[in-house]
Parts: C-alpha cells; structure tokens; sequence
C-alpha cells in the first residue's frame, strides 16, 4: 500500500490472516468475506483504524450475533488503537443504549440512530411479564356453517338459508345411481354383446376374432319430492325450499308442493338463482300457509302424468303430519305409493323434540308404510338427511310391502 493504516502491507495476506484469526473466534469468515475485504481495500485506502474497522466489519460480519468476537479480534489486532465506539463491553452498564449505538467520527461527538441496520433494531423479543396462568392455546370458533347447524329454521335470516341451500346442494351432489335393464359396450362388461360380436367377424371369415362386451348402464335413482306448505309449517317452508331446489338441481328428480291442492315446483326450482328460484316458488304455490290434505294430494300425484315417476324413485315427504283428510284415506294412498316407490322417507320437524312420539292420526296412519322417519328441524337434520337418502338410495332390489310393514326409525 502507498499510504494509510496499512502502509506496504500485503493486501491479500493481511486479509487471509485476519480472516483465520476471526475463524478461530467463532466468526464464520470464510474465502468469499477475505475476497470482499481484499476488494474493499483496492478501492478505498483506509487513512485511519476507524476507516478500516468499518470496512472490515462490513466484509466479515453478517450475522448480529458475530458482532462481538470481531470487536474482541480487531482491538486485539490493532492493540495500539483508541477504543472503539461501537464496543459495547466498553460502556458501563447504566449508560449503554442497547437499542441505537453510535456511529464513529473524527471527533468525540457521537450522534444516535446511526450504525448498520441491525444496530438499530429494538430487541426481536420483549420480556414476558411473569404470569401464573400457564400456557394459552388459540380459541378454536365454528365456521359460519358449524355455527348455525343447531339453530332452528326460524331463527335464520335469508343469507343464512341460502347458506343452508348451498351446503345441501354440495350434499347431494355425488348421487347414488341404479342398475338399469339396457346394456352398452364397454371393456369391462361380463357379457358378450353378439350383435356387435358377429359385424366384426364378417372381416375374418366369419371367425369371432374380436369379442366385444357390453355392461349394465347405470343411471342416477330417481327421487321424487312433495314439501307441505301449509300454515303449520311456515317455520319450516323457505328451508324446505332450498331443499327442494338443491335436488331439482343436481339430480333426476320431480319436485312437488301442496297444501290443499297439489303444485309442480320442477321447472321453477330450477332457475340459475336460487333467491329467484325460492321466489316464484312460494308464488307458485297459491294455497300457501292454508289447510292441509295430505291424502287428497298424493292421491292426484298418482292418477297424474307425473304418477310414473314414482314407480322405482325414493319418495321424500316433507310435513309434520297434521292433515284434515280422514286417516284411513292416507293409510290407503300410503300403500299404493309404497308398492310403486323403491322407498318411503318422511321428514316430520317435530320428530328430533325429546319424548316425541307419532300420536297426529295422519302421521300414525302414514307411519306403518315408510322406510325412515327422519327429524328436520335444524340446518343439521337436512343435511344427515341427505346423507340418509343416499343411503337408501344405494340399496338395490324392490322393496318387499306387507300388509303391516314394520319401519325403520332414526329419532
């Protein structure tokens, strides 16, 4: 070097020592910091130790934690220097800044704030105030979806049953399907299609070179839906119309309300909105929030065209059994209905009330001749109805009807 601290010094031997003697320290200084610290002192000629201890410090040091070993290695390198300003160990203990130190100048005036970065910083971490009363662990709160899975159908605004009708759409989305009586082509089938067989062995000779199969199809089950909207289920209609629309949607299935008379809600529950779709369905139902004939109103499903739809479907009748038609009516168009349906589920609100049992004569009349008897009274219930209606639905084989069937209750 010409001039400065380190006159006629070698650069790159001064710096490969330094950097040894920093190893040995704990500083992780290694051939890339001794390159950067060689570079620093071809451009820039240190004129006194403060410049040098800077360029040093900031060719070795990378890490905070290094910032000590080095200040201990460059005072012991250069033991005939002035103290240095950013030693902490130097400054008593009542007077030292932990959280800004100064920066060195040419005289003794100091100002706060400076240094590198990391000098700067307040402490990563703040004394914990001592406390007695353990360890807090993060209160776990229900989704907006957990949260209303209890609360009853009355107690829920709008957004919220459209919530609910989302929910039960998501539900019934993965529909179970039936083993049909026609075939198609398919490699896995077990049968051999021959039709199909014999055309292709007119290319060999009339060898069957090539033998195709065919399988069952299988198509989604039918489900056939009837929601009583009379005056005692007001509580429970909008909620009921979702559910009706969550199957209108997404599976084979033919939608009917009634009250005194009987209304075809298929095509209306349908529409891409489902704000809309519950809109003009309650319009559609003239008789709304009136009397109740629930016998009256499957007997015209049946003599109806849509009577078809019922032969092999699953049935789900949504009312709470309160009907003005005499019993023995409804014990009568129940077991028509139950030897053309696959299978009977009845939806009553009541049927989750603690000691509930099917004393109305219409519900007692119609009990004898369903397959479940499920409660629907919270967002929770429709939603293990869905998952009950696929379970039936997943049962192959016709249905055996006695003449006093015994049903199968889930309270």
């Amino acid at each position: 070097m010409s001039g400065g601290v380190l006159r006629g010094v070698d650069r790159a031997a001064f710096a490969t020592a330094f950097a040894d003697r920093l190893r040995r320290a704990g500083v992780p200084a290694g051939l890339t910091e001794a390159g950067d610290f060689v570079r620093a002192l071809g451009v820039w000629t240190p004129g006194e130790t403060t410049a040098l201890y800077w360029a040093a410090r900031i060719s070795f040091v990378r890490r905070h934690a290094d910032l000590a070993a080095f200040d201990r290695v460059f005072a012991a390198v250069f033991a005939d220097a002035p103290p240095l300003p950013l030693t902490r160990s130097a400054a008593p203990p009542g007077t030292r800044d932990d959280v800004h130190l100064p920066v060195p100048a040419d005289t003794d005036a100091t100002g706060d704030g400076g240094g590198l970065p990391w000098a700067t910083l307040p402490a990563p971490v703040a004394e914990a105030e001592p406390s007695d009363a353990g360890v807090r662990l993060p209160e776990r709160r229900p989704s907006a979806l957990a949260g209303l899975a209890d609360r009853p159908f009355e107690d829920l605004d709008a957004a919220q049953l459209a919530l609910l009708g989302d929910a039960l759409r998501e539900a019934v989305a993965r529909w179970p399907s039936r083993r049909t009586r026609r075939h198609a082509v398919g490699p896995a089938g077990r049968r051999v299609a021959l039709r199909p067989t014999i055309a292709r062995a007119r290319r060999t000779a009339w060898e069957p070179v090539e033998v195709v199969r065919e399988r069952q199809v299988r198509r989604p089950r039918r489900v056939v839906l009837l929601c009583d909207l009379s005056e005692s289920m007001r509580a429970q209609a909008h909620a009921y119309l979702h559910l009706l629309r969550a199957f209108a949607v997404t599976t084979d299935a033919e939608v009917f309300a009634f009250a005194t008379t009987l209304t075809r809600l298929t095509v209306v529950l349908r529409h891409t909105s489902a704000s809309a779709a519950i809109a003009h369905a309650g319009a559609a139902v003239t008789d709304r929030f009136g009397g109740t004939r629930i016998a009256t109103n499957l007997r015209a499903l049946l003599a109806s065209p849509h009577g078809d739809a019922v032969r092999g479907a699953v049935v789900l009748i949504g009312s709470d059994g309160w009907d003005s038609d005499p019993s023995d009516e409804l014990a009568a168009v129940m077991a028509r209905l139950s030897r053309r349906a696959h299978r009977i589920v009845w939806l009553n609100p009541r049927a989750g009330a603690p000691g509930f049992a099917p004393l109305v004569a219409g519900m007692a009349a119609a009990l004898p001749y369903c397959d479940r008897l499920l409660p629907a009274a919270t967002f929770r219930d429709l939603l293990d109805a869905a998952g009950q209606l696929q379970s039936v639905t997943c049962t192959e084989g016709r249905k055996r009807f006695t003449a006093t069937p015994t049903p199968r209750i889930i309270a």
